[in-house]
């Protein structure tokens, strides 16, 4: 059974700093694409960042120049760096994968990042 495993959100205050972890366990697949979404209160899930099995990455536009997406191919690891957090950036943040050989995606059970003013 795979299992995505987040951790690292928790508050902080608007300019501060955080680090998302995903992990995925209970598969010998290797990761082909990692992203984190995120989704406030009463709006959709949108993505925020993603990386392909080459390193490439791309970013919503709100996120750009604060917010690194980075993965760790031998413990199947996907991080968001967080820099300059803002009170919009609030909400329950989920990692997603897909994995070279799987029939399915999968997904974290979010993690929730409060930045307050």
């Amino acid at each position: 059974q795979v299992q995505l495993v987040e951790s690292g959100g928790g508050l902080v205050q608007a300019g501060g700093s955080l680090r998302l972890s995903c992990a995925a366990s209970g598969t010998t697949f290797s990761l082909n694409t990692g992203a984190w979404y995120r989704q406030a209160p009463g709006k959709q899930r949108e993505l925020v960042a993603a990386i392909n099995d080459r390193g490439s990455t791309n970013y919503a536009d709100s996120v750009k120049g604060r917010f690194t997406i980075s993965r760790d191919n031998a413990k199947n690891t996907v991080y968001l760096h967080m820099n300059s957090l803002k009170p919009e950036d609030t909400a329950v943040y989920y990692c997603y994968a897909r994995f070279f050989g799987a029939l399915s995606d999968y997904w974290g059970q979010g993690t929730q990042v409060t930045v307050s003013s």
